[in-house]
């Protein structure tokens, strides 16, 4: 029923009262779902690459990129984009990412050649980079602090990781049923509906900073890390002392390092040095990046095995990894009430050996591999290890924030995970791509699968004994309520 007053003053004073009245249930959702969408995207291509390579003629490099154009662009800009919402309102920059990511989506989808398949996924990605970090500060002040908050944001990661395990399912059907263009063009009516419902559910979640954006800090990060995964993608073909390595790999360092100095001089900086001071917040972070990048390969190198060794279709592999999609949001779930009675540290270096197992089972599969062997077990072990261990590095790197820099210490989280994937992903397509010598029979393509998952593998158990040493040991295991936990990235 309008009220007199509503009535004098038009629609826009109901859709005020519609705003005012919003349930948390609905910004949970809405929220949710833009990250869903986000995180979803980060694998969704992954089965769907041979027909992208078909249909557009990709080279082998090409299709690299078409999954890391994407999560370096997410990965650069997504402190970027923290810090945009704690400077210019978190709502306002999750309708304008969310925008940003539908259009690019709809571009990809109709791109007819290589370079313009590739522009659209990196513009995805820094739309994505602006959406995601708000989606979780706007969903912590939509629930009050205690048990419920602790829970919804159990949900919100579950649903980031479901969102990633998800891609190679949903990108098979889609490829199976329709073409590789609706692994992307998908995202256009969904994206129209979360930004129609975002725009009346959502409220800012807190008064704007009047401080500047440091967009030379943003430029110099993602340029920095995108030079340098160029640079490690260029070693499958000229080696690690060619001058078409070294420059870009000296260049991509010489810009992040640049990064480093120019944050340490500016008034307003990107990210705030003083940030990494905490030891729980250099070392959880550090976790991130290292975990991200050996985990990077999962789901890339996973959906290239079962299409390309073991013969499935597209379809078929998105079904054959179900298991493993249910394994990383179990994990995820079970994340708190594992922390709750085992501790942070603890529940982290479990998850880590989890994964590593995986990993170093993976890493024994054959050209005429048993699905139960050489995809369902390692696959459920590795997503497992990987859902627990994101939750208690998030709420260890996030302990202690200062609300002002809420939106920037979540985006942190995020990067430090991303930028760690899409790193290792360079690396570990290298290392598959320099074991096959350009083979393209199943046996040569098994070799080169299976020595980037032991790497990967041998890497998790270095991150096991790096982050023995270094997180530190509180004296009881801290809260869960308001950890800010990260999103998967390509391989999760």
């Amino acid at each position: 029923m309008r009220t007199p007053v509503e009535q004098r003053r038009g629609p826009s004073a109901v859709v005020h009262r519609l705003r005012r009245a919003t349930p948390a249930w609905a910004v949970v959702l809405a929220a949710c779902a833009g990250q869903f969408l986000v995180v979803l995207d980060v694998s969704v291509v992954n089965v769907a690459l041979p027909s992208m390579r078909a249909g557009l003629g990709l080279s082998v490099t090409g299709l690299q990129w078409v999954v890391n154009a994407y999560s370096i662009a997410f990965a650069g800009f997504m402190l970027l984009g923290g810090r945009a919402g704690d400077l210019f309102g978190h709502k306002r920059m999750f309708l304008a990412g969310l925008g940003l990511f539908t259009l690019a989506s709809l571009a990809g989808g109709l791109a007819q050649a290589e370079w313009q398949l590739l522009a659209g996924r990196a513009v995805q990605g820094l739309g994505a980079a602006v959406l995601a970090p708000s989606t979780l500060t706007l969903l912590l002040a939509a629930v009050p602090e205690g048990p419920a908050r602790g829970r919804t944001v159990a949900t919100w990661a579950a649903v980031g990781a479901g969102g990633g395990a998800a891609g190679g399912l949903v990108g098979g059907v889609l490829t199976d049923a329709l073409s590789w263009r609706w692994v992307l063009l998908i995202n256009v009516p969904v994206g129209v509906l979360v930004l129609t419902a975002a725009a009346l559910c959502l409220r800012e979640s807190g008064p704007r900073d009047p401080r500047r954006l440091d967009l030379t800090g943003a430029v110099l990060v993602t340029g920095g890390l995108a030079v340098l995964a160029y640079g490690i993608v260029q070693t499958e073909a000229a080696g690690w002392t060619s001058t078409r390595t070294l420059v870009p790999l000296l260049g991509g360092l010489a810009l992040l390092l640049l990064f480093v100095l120019v944050e340490n001089r500016a008034k307003v900086p990107l990210v705030p040095l003083a940030l990494f001071r905490p030891r729980s917040v250099w070392s959880a972070n550090t976790g991130m990046f290292v975990s991200g990048g050996a985990m990077a390969s999962m789901w890339f190198l996973m959906t290239l095995y079962v299409q390309n060794v073991l013969g499935y279709t597209p379809l078929e592999a998105g079904v054959a990894l179900i298991p493993s999609s249910l394994a990383v949001v179990l994990g995820s779930k079970a994340a708190p009430w594992v922390m709750r009675r085992l501790g942070l540290r603890t529940t982290v270096v479990l998850g880590l050996v989890l994964a590593a197992g995986g990993f170093l089972w993976q890493s024994t599969m054959s050209a005429r591999g048993d699905y139960v062997h050489d995809v369902l077990g390692p696959g459920i072990l590795m997503m497992l290890g990987a859902g627990l261990t994101t939750t208690p590095l998030a709420t260890l790197a996030t302990t202690g924030a200062a609300p002002e820099d809420a939106g920037l210490v979540s985006g942190l989280v995020n990067t430090s995970r991303t930028m760690g994937a899409a790193l290792g992903l360079a690396v570990l397509s290298t290392v598959a791509a320099a074991r096959t010598a350009n083979g393209t029979d199943p046996q040569a393509l098994n070799s080169g699968y299976a020595l980037a998952f032991r790497v990967s593998g041998c890497v998790l158990v270095g991150a096991v004994l790096l982050l023995l040493l270094t997180l530190p040991r509180p004296p009881r295991p801290a809260p869960v309520a308001e950890a800010a936990v990260a999103s998967p990235a390509p391989g999760d």
